[in-house]
């Protein structure tokens, strides 16, 4: 069982993704643009996730879900900062396809966004459900989403593409020493996982294995799970040549059995 944890569907448009920079991807991507690729990696399963902060996001991706077995999990977006979260909450509490949410605080001009107390307030509120939290920030933010996964102690979190390390020494070759440290004190947060996806857009096409060991040593197998970052990652890498590059350095468990545990998904 093979389960790629990081993929996204996207209807296109220039005002929506904005951050879409290559040509290829400013298009349209569903569920029938993916299932060809898996079959032919031999991936079973998928997890969506949000690539736009609306609720309509969640209740689409949702329905993609109802609508096609091999999307096993659903990494949505709700307003977690807002008054009425709790509401948003209830109101989804019956989709079983619904495993996590996320906020793009990468995209926050405050560094410490992670850290505000309505935002905070929210996860708290998350923490008395059973879903789970992605952490997406950039390396810079990385210090501070340590300190928002110590406030937190008793929620899931998964750190999405490795914290997103800034290009080291030798073209991007050698993890730069922050990064590295960064990766080390997070792992040490034993309700934090981390998900292998989306090096390629941040380092480029270079020997991915320091980033790889960097990360397993840190958080261990039981904690890491590979993601494909599919359909970006295919405007620099294809997505077999990722599976491929990922499989030589992690154990099979990163690919399937830490996956099924963290987003609880259904074996068959």
């Amino acid at each position: 069982m093979i389960v790629d944890t990081h993929q996204h569907f996207w209807r296109y448009t220039d005002e929506e993704f904005g951050w879409i920079s290559s040509d290829a991807l400013r298009r349209d991507f569903g569920p029938a643009d993916l299932a060809e690729t898996l079959r032919a990696a031999g991936v079973d399963q998928v997890v969506s996730v949000e690539a736009r902060q609306c609720v309509a996001e969640t209740e689409q991706l949702l329905a993609d879900a109802a609508e096609h077995a091999f999307i096993a999990g659903v990494t949505g977006w709700l307003p977690i900062a807002a008054g009425d979260f709790t509401g948003h909450l209830e109101r989804f509490a019956d989709a079983p396809k619904l495993k996590a949410l996320r906020h793009v605080v990468q995209d926050e001009p405050d560094d410490a966004f992670i850290l505000r107390t309505d935002f905070n307030r929210g996860i708290d509120c998350l923490e008395q459900t059973s879903l789970a939290y992605e952490i997406l920030v950039f390396q810079r933010q990385l210090a501070n989403a340590v300190r928002f996964a110590d406030r937190h102690p008793n929620l899931r979190m998964v750190l999405d593409h490795m914290g997103k390390p800034e290009r080291g020494r030798a073209g991007g070759s050698i993890p730069n020493e922050e990064w590295k440290r960064l990766i080390r004190e997070m792992g040490q947060r034993e309700n934090v996982w981390c998900k292998v996806s989306g090096l390629v857009t941040e380092v480029g096409r270079v020997d991915f294995r320091p980033y790889l060991e960097t990360v397993l040593a840190a958080f261990g197998p039981a904690r890491v799970m590979w993601g494909s970052d599919w359909p970006v990652c295919t405007a620099d890498l294809p997505y077999s040549d990722w599976l491929a590059a990922c499989r030589a350095v992690l154990p099979e468990e990163c690919f399937g059995k830490t996956a099924q545990e963290f987003y609880k998904l259904r074996g068959e």
